[in-house]
């Protein structure tokens, strides 16, 4: 198994000094019967050479028999010498050989166990340090430091865990990340809030200071004192909404319900939504598109995108003028157009109309400059993306939604 990559490694060295040692042995032990062997065999050839020239008389068949007879009489006669032929060599040199050879083969022993004791004490010491590597990267996560890198490319069982801890590590930097730019974007958010909700706040206060302390106050101006406070209101409504909204994009927390919706749906039930500003100014609003295509979206958040977008061309259109809306689709994408013809946008705040409470030059008083922002997210939520062209004949948004 993968994981166990690092003990078969140590195994594999063990088997084979275990072989190696094996060999030796061998070699040695072929080596000292060798030696056995010579010298007995020198001394036999000696005692039959004797043999030969004190009794010619005896044939060679003869000493070979002797040689090879099992009688008892040849032991008494060597035990008479004190030589035991079950405990010494009769060959003097053979039993000097054996114990040397004793002493070899011990120390070979000690050697093989010493190399095994080494390999295993290395086995160890690298798990050892594989562990404290471990035991330190865990302490440095739980003091929140999440820029530590493992680089492990192998497959023992110890890599593995490194891995996993620098994956968890991964997860855990991401985390922080995320919960510091949220942590900003709450900060700026509550700064861009407080800053937007402090002008009409105040002019509603003056506003209400003046209608209590001038109690005699003539009644057109005091009319015209309450339409402009329900006028602070109803934009504290939009703002305090509009927040809302952007807020559960910015926490993930709004469950879409996706669906294929025909787009001319989408589009009438934009028009409803401002038809009230439409007659306002008497624009005219133009739809051209096949009825037949359709979009996968989550149909309110669309309405509410494509609403904002039109409500800010409103804004930026003059008295009785139109706005053209068409929409098509080829076999990559669906095409939305929309197009009013107004002053247009200034080349600097191209850049960031899309921003969150961003107000050009030509912003109107009223604009709390999140409506496009909110529509831009709902579009890229929906794998949509948007592009703006502005001159001084009017102001073109061009969204596109891919398919895939």
């Amino acid at each position: 198994m993968k994981n166990k990559v690092e003990l078969k490694k140590f195994l594999l060295k063990v088997l084979v000094v275990a072989l190696v040692l094996l060999v030796v042995f061998l070699i040695v032990n072929v080596y000292e019967y060798q030696r056995y062997t010579k010298n007995f065999n020198n001394v036999i050839n000696g005692i039959v050479n004797s043999l030969a020239k004190e009794y010619p008389n005896l044939t060679e068949k003869e000493i070979v028999k002797i040689l090879n007879s099992k009688g008892s009489n040849r032991s008494f006669i060597l035990e008479k010498y004190g030589i035991s032929l079950n405990n010494k060599s009769v060959v003097l040199e053979n039993e000097r050989l054996k114990y040397r050879f004793l002493v070899l083969n011990m120390v070979l022993l000690i050697l093989g166990i010493m190399i095994f004791m080494i390999l295993f004490m290395r086995y160890l010491k690298k798990r050892d340090k594989n562990i404290n590597e471990i035991t330190k990267y865990i302490q440095e996560l739980n003091k929140r430091n999440y820029s530590l890198k493992i680089d492990s490319n192998s497959e023992d069982e110890d890599s593995i865990l490194k891995n996993e801890i620098y994956k968890t590590t991964v997860m855990l930097r991401e985390a922080a990340d995320n919960s510091k730019r949220d942590k900003l974007n709450l900060k700026v958010s509550l700064e861009d809030i407080s800053h937007q909700l402090k002008t009409p706040l105040t002019s509603i206060l003056v506003m209400l200071d003046d209608l209590i302390d001038d109690l005699e106050m003539d009644k057109e101006t005091r009319e015209d004192f309450v339409r402009d406070i329900k006028r602070n209101v109803v934009n504290i409504n939009f703002l305090v909404q509009s927040i809302l909204k952007l807020s559960k994009f910015d926490a993930n927390t709004i469950d879409f319900v996706k669906e294929e919706r025909l787009v001319k749906d989408i589009v009438k039930e934009v028009h409803k939504n401002v038809s009230i500003l439409c007659d306002l100014k008497n624009i005219r609003i133009n739809i051209e598109g096949d009825e037949e295509i359709k979009l996968n979206c989550d149909f309110r958040w669309q309405v509410e995108a494509l609403t904002n977008i039109v409500k800010n061309s409103i804004e930026h259109s003059p008295i009785n003028s139109k706005i053209d809306i068409s929409y098509e689709r080829n076999k990559a994408y669906l095409t939305v157009m929309i197009k009013d013809y107004g002053e247009g946008i200034n080349e600097e705040d191209m850049a960031y109309i899309f921003e969150r409470f961003y107000q050009g030059k030509k912003t109107y008083s009223d604009n709390m400059g999140i409506g496009l922002a909110l529509a831009k997210r709902i579009i890229e939520n929906d794998k949509g993306i948007i592009n703006v062209v502005s001159n001084n004949e009017g102001t073109k948004f061009i969204i596109k939604y891919f398919y895939f």
